[in-house]
């Protein structure tokens, strides 16, 4: 058992008008995607291809009805809007009112932290590159999860998962692991309630958007355990299991913990080896309550009787990894497990002693040591308004405005990988995926790639009477190792596809 499996992050990006409170979010984000493209030589022009999308299918066994769901869930819809796939292998694109960036595959929770931060790169340089333009309005973009005004908007992770693994299992073991790790991966909030008016500070942007325990939206009634069954690689094999439940993370150490973390805990019900009985009476009550206790002592109630705080929670299922390593594999665990286990643990045993030592490794940590400097400072309550431009400020990704931005500079914020490594992933695909072969063939052969998806190319090759679709379905395949040799014999997408065909 590891924390390695195909996984990645998608977030958009909160964005707005100093002064123009009332501009159209989902034209400005147009303006951010587009401008980007100008940053693109040949492969800007290929389009994402929606065929292989299936956003109604329910991991449940069925398919719900169209007229059923928010219109913003039919992703299988082209809306027209700006969407470009990136030699990296993202995806970068405009969801309804917020310029979204997907990473590419990666197999390894330390490269999903590099690609995150690639996607922060990219929104800068289109940030720019906008700003740049004669007569723009000047665009924020902030890496984060509400307006406090009672929007939200995401940050979901995908987790490839073994099909034959009953979906009931996942919810029964993650609904109290995703219920409880806010207090590692929470961002921090200035407000409680969707909207923000009740006066105080929660450890997660995102809690108080949840109201179902399990279900298919993503916008609207949102569940803790989303139930979206589209695999975007061999259904037979794999299901990706969509979360939507985490916040934004501009902490290094959160987002590498809050993925390594749900992977091996993945792992773990895969292996059928977690026989905890953590189920919780009111999981969607409890997600809120165990935001809204900055002291970390807050009981949940357990079906069994129990009452458990949720850092007791998260020890369970850490020994519960630890055991399961120990007695399958002893020391022969991979340098991200071990790194894994030496985070977790090391940041339960201190939350549990004094969360303001950790001021340097999380997010909500971070931002409640920041504002508490200015309330006392200022003598203010958490009613005062500053307080809440500092929260939104945190996450500002211009380094000359972003809070976030300044702690790194100065030494008070960890960090897990170089900037060599995330400048690197600008531009490049991680090696041991299919986002390579993707990526490379947008950087190889520019405008013959008309279209692209996470699970095929589709080409236009000169002399085929149609389109030809070159499929994708094993993520771990179209890797550097496997793909190299071929495309450096294929000069061009002719040679390509016959050498495919061979």
């Amino acid at each position: 058992m590891s924390v390695r499996r195909i996984m990645g992050t998608e977030v958009e990006y909160g964005i707005s008008v100093p002064g123009h409170p009332h501009a159209n979010s989902m034209t400005l984000s147009a303006q951010i995607v587009n401008a980007y493209a100008m940053e693109l030589d040949d492969q800007a022009q290929a389009r994402w291809d929606y065929e292989e999308e299936h956003p109604l299918r329910d991991a449940r066994g069925y398919d719900m009805e169209r007229g059923q769901v928010d219109p913003e869930a039919l992703t299988d819809e082209d809306p027209g809007l700006a969407n470009l796939i990136l030699t990296n292998g993202a995806r970068l694109y405009v969801d309804h009112a917020h310029p979204e960036f997907s990473t590419p595959e990666v197999t390894d929770p330390l490269d999903a932290v590099v690609w995150d931060k690639a996607g922060e790169l990219v929104m800068l340089r289109a940030l720019r590159r906008a700003a740049a333009v004669p007569g723009a309005m000047p665009i924020n973009l902030y890496k984060n999860n509400t307006d406090n005004k009672g929007a939200s908007y995401g940050t979901h992770e995908n987790y490839l998962v073994r099909r034959d693994v009953p979906f009931a299992s996942i919810v029964r073991h993650l609904t109290p692991f995703f219920v409880t790790r806010q207090v590692i991966c929470g961002a921090g909030r200035v407000g409680i309630g969707q909207d923000g008016r009740e006066h105080g500070f929660q450890l997660s942007q995102r809690a108080d958007f949840f109201e179902a325990e399990v279900g298919l939206e993503t916008t609207l009634k949102r569940p803790i355990i989303n139930t979206r069954d589209e695999p975007h690689a061999d259904p037979a094999k794999y299901r990706r299991f969509h979360v939507i439940v985490g916040d934004a993370n501009l902490s290094e150490i959160s987002t590498f913990v809050k993925l390594a973390s749900t992977s091996v805990v993945l792992a773990l019900v895969e292996a059928d080896a977690f026989d905890e009985g953590l189920e919780l009476v009111d999981p969607v009550r409890e997600i809120r309550d165990v935001s809204h206790d900055t002291g970390l002592t807050h009981l949940l109630r357990l079906r069994d009787g129990r009452r458990m705080n949720a850092l007791q929670i998260q020890y369970v299922y850490l020994e519960a990894v630890r055991k399961f390593l120990d007695d399958r594999w002893g020391s022969d665990t991979d340098a991200s497990t071990r790194l894994l286990l030496e985070r977790w643990e090391t940041l339960l045993d201190v939350l549990t002693v004094d969360p303001f030592q950790l001021a340097d490794q999380l997010d909500w940590v971070a931002k409640l040591k920041l504002l508490d400097g200015y309330r006392r400072r200022d003598g203010v309550g958490w009613d005062h308004p500053t307080l809440a431009l500092v929260d939104l400020q945190y996450s500002d990704i211009r380094p000359e405005k972003g809070l976030y931005h300044h702690l790194v500079r100065s030494g008070r914020m960890q960090r897990l990988v170089s900037d060599d490594a995330v400048e690197h992933a600008v531009n490049h695909a991680p090696e041991d995926t299919r986002a390579w072969f993707r990526g490379e063939c947008l950087r190889r052969y520019g405008r013959a790639v008309v279209a692209a998806s996470w699970d095929s190319l589709v080409f236009d090759v000169p002399g085929e009477d149609s389109l030809q679709r070159i499929p994708t379905p094993e993520p771990t395949r179209g890797t550097r190792a496997h793909v190299e040799a071929l495309l450096d014999a294929s000069p061009d997408v002719t040679s390509l596809l016959a050498a495919l065909r061979a």
